[in-house]
């Protein structure tokens, strides 16, 4: 009697008999690799969140007694040094240079809140 052929698992299910797996592959060239989209993940979640802690100053900046002019420039500062922070993080987990003009990029919390707690 001969053995009837294993039925082919659908290829979402492990295989026990053959535990790896086929990489896909980008275009022919080879298999993709991880570290680049972890890299993007790690730094857009830091410095969206950094700029969360940078808009909630502005925020806080808002509720202030307008007479405390000198909280309401101080959070602002702070708020700007967090937008840089955030910028500076983002470009530091990718391995680029930290001084470039993007880092103008972080002084937009800062600004945005003086234009609108003073204007």
């Amino acid at each position: 009697m001969s053995e009837p052929t294993p039925k082919k698992r659908p290829r979402h299910l492990m295989d026990p008999d053959n535990l790896r797996r086929e990489t896909i592959r980008d275009s022919g060239s080879g298999p993709m690799h991880l570290e680049p989209v972890q890299k993007w993940v790690l730094s857009v979640l830091a410095a969206v969140t950094i700029a969360h802690l940078a808009v909630g100053l502005v925020i806080a900046a808002l509720y202030v007694d307008q007479s405390r002019t000198d909280a309401v420039v101080g959070l602002n500062i702070i708020s700007a040094a967090f937008g840089l922070i955030a910028v500076a993080v983002f470009r530091a987990i990718h391995q680029k240079p930290i001084l470039t003009p993007w880092l103008a990029l972080g002084l937009v919390p800062g600004i945005v809140g003086l234009w609108l707690c003073l204007g």
